[in-house]
């Protein structure tokens, strides 16, 4: 599926996990991510995406 990664998924990724093999290969990290009860990076702003708490719990109470 690396042929989806793209320069434009690539600026718009704000994952600070440097070793992710899954950057700006959007469906991957879809996957990766559902499979483990959480969402992409990109759902969350970068401060509260640096700490690593990409769970659905999170991200309903930043948008409540």
């Amino acid at each position: 599926m690396a042929e989806c990664k793209s320069k434009s998924n690539m600026t718009k990724c704000n994952c600070s996990y440097e070793p992710c093999s899954r950057k700006g290969i959007c469906c991957d990290c879809l996957h990766y991510h559902r499979q483990n009860g959480e969402l992409p990076a990109c759902y969350f702003p970068d401060d509260v995406e640096r700490t690593y708490d990409r769970s659905i719990k999170r991200f309903v109470e930043l948008n409540k």
